[in-house]
């Protein structure tokens, strides 16, 4: 690779640009020196269906780090016969000053009957609902901003065709936020956008996997996965867990003993986890922990898809119902230090494949997430996307761009992630008073989650219940039981017989799902009251 240029221009707008001294050379910057350390941009990047590279978005030298291992041995032949959209391919010439296109299909925006699209947001710093409403930002894209000048982003281009990759506008934010709170430890690292986590998922499955195979992942695990991966042909392996999620010894030493013709399945290769306020457990594992899985998946040569919805849902740590509340970070340094490492900031191999998404965060009926891994296995994915999904949709990528690039930036969007960090650290504390003052710990237990929106109740008396058999086991009989008279009293959670990673295993736990993220707070006492009412009844206890 050739080095840096001695000289490089550093952007004043989206089109213009001033020179200063080798600025690649310099550390990957704090949120609010981005935008004025963007290089000067290819207005025809900005385009209708403009391919786009997230490595023209990224801010720091990646030329003294190592380049990601290939993994031709683990690609799919479905994803090795995919070649992408030849049609699209023609999209990269439409840039061409003066050009006239009667080729490709795309339709005219005269033809689109939207003139302004609206949105009314949060003005940094003031997030409430409430505030919102009194104080909030209108923010307006016309359809032809772009050709006016007004903005690099327009309905005129977002509502038409675009890329398997979403578009460049959005890219780019996505790309230095990702370099920002993660900077990858190797060199061709990329971002492409997604439809959200779960299509990430079945594409990542159907590149890298084929039928018959076995993936590792937590013994409890996100319904979705596991009903994503079976009609694919892929089972999962549920690996033992402790309130950190997957224990790498029980890892290391299921494969290291691995029987094929025990298991059904040749050796896995993929393994599938979210390390950040599991879904269902709320596990969150430690920056030590994820270092010993990488090494243990290192040495059997794993592929980590390391899905993470809940990363910025990390809370404050838990005092006890009395105990003093702990400062908020002081500064959008202090925020991403506080941060659990990612799998992926530890990736020297480029062996991990992280998801990200805007559901938890923002809104889940965006349907925009992204997917970061090496050149290699992003290209296979935006190929895949090209034939398939066609990319995110327009509507959000715009209402999205106007948030978080134009008007909030990264230090609004730091701030915003801020702000639903106390937000969620009040309603875990909540619930976690609640089952203080209502549960009968003589049934139940559970540890305080540091992260994401899951409180995991280990019904470890299960023996006491009066119709346990020891004979026969019947442990779901019993979480059948609970789970109607929790019905009965009025409240909802969801068994944990509904996350087993391999429903075919037997199971000698008994644990429910709660949330706190939807109801309010009187309503989250009142539904853990009537949660402990139906244990006391159906265990016959006073406690």
């Amino acid at each position: 690779m050739a080095p840096p240029a001695a000289l490089e221009v550093e952007a004043v707008t989206d089109t213009t640009g001033v020179t200063i001294p080798d600025p690649l050379k310099a550390p990957v910057p704090k949120s609010n020196d981005i935008r004025g350390r963007r290089k000067k941009a290819d207005k025809a990047q900005w385009g209708v269906a403009a391919p786009s590279d997230s490595a023209n978005f990224r801010q720091g030298n990646y030329d003294d780090k190592p380049l990601a291992r290939r993994w031709d041995h683990y690609i799919s032949d479905e994803a090795h016969t995919r070649k992408g959209n030849n049609l699209k391919k023609a999209a990269g010439f439409l840039g061409k000053p003066g050009i006239i296109s009667l080729g490709g299909g795309l339709p005219s925006s005269e033809y689109f009957p939207f003139e302004e699209l609206s949105i009314k947001v949060p003005a940094v710093g003031k997030f409430s609902e409430q505030e919102t409403k009194e104080s909030g930002v209108i923010l307006t894209a016309g359809k032809h901003d772009l050709a006016e000048d007004k903005a690099i982003f327009d309905i005129a281009t977002a509502f038409n065709y675009g890329q398997g990759t979403g578009a460049a506008q959005l890219l780019r934010w996505i790309t230095e936020h990702t370099e920002m709170v993660h900077n990858p430890p190797y060199q061709d690292w990329r971002c492409t956008m997604s439809i959200g986590s779960t299509s990430g998922l079945d594409m990542a499955l159907r590149m890298l996997s084929r039928p018959g195979d076995m993936m590792l992942s937590e013994d409890y695990t996100f319904a979705a996965a596991v009903e994503c991966a079976l009609p694919l042909g892929v089972r999962m392996c549920g690996v033992p867990m402790d309130s950190e999620g997957i224990l790498p010894d029980a890892m290391d030493e299921i494969l290291t003993n691995w029987d094929v013709a025990d298991r059904g399945a040749r050796k896995p290769h993929l393994m599938y986890t979210v390390p950040t306020g599991q879904n269902p457990t709320g596990a969150t594992a430690s920056g030590a922990r994820r270092r010993a899985i990488y090494k243990v998946a290192q040495k059997h040569d794993i592929y980590i898809i390391e899905d993470e919805p809940y990363y910025f849902l990390q809370m404050q740590p838990y005092t006890g119902s009395d105990g003093p509340n702990p400062p908020p970070p002081a500064s959008h340094a202090d925020f991403i230090k506080a941060l659990v490492p990612s799998y992926l900031s530890l990736d020297t191999d480029g062996r991990v494949m992280r998801l990200d998404s805007f559901s938890k965060v923002l809104a889940p009926g965006s349907r925009i997430g992204w997917v970061t891994a090496s050149a290699q296995i992003i290209k296979k994915y935006q190929q895949h996307a090209d034939l398939s999904t066609q990319g995110p949709s327009g509507f959000s990528q715009l209402a999205l761009w106007k948030l978080v690039d134009e008007h909030w930036g990264h230090g609004g969007y730091l701030d915003w992630l801020i702000h639903i960090r106390l937000e969620y650290t009040t309603r875990r504390n909540i619930i976690l008073g609640a089952c203080e003052k209502y549960l009968p710990k003589s049934i139940v237990r559970w540890n305080p989650p540091s992260a994401g929106m899951f409180h995991w109740l280990d019904i470890y008396a299960y023996k006491q219940h009066p119709l346990w058999d020891e004979k026969r086991k019947n442990v779901e009989e019993i979480e059948e039981r609970i789970f109607m008279k929790i019905i009965d009293e009025g409240a909802l959670l969801m068994r944990g017989s509904w996350f087993y990673a391999d429903p075919s295993q037997k199971h000698d736990t008994l644990f429910f799902r709660a949330t706190y993220a939807a109801a309010p707070g009187e309503k989250i006492e009142e539904g853990v009251r009537r949660l402990g009412e139906a244990l006391r009844r159906e265990f016959g206890v006073k406690e």
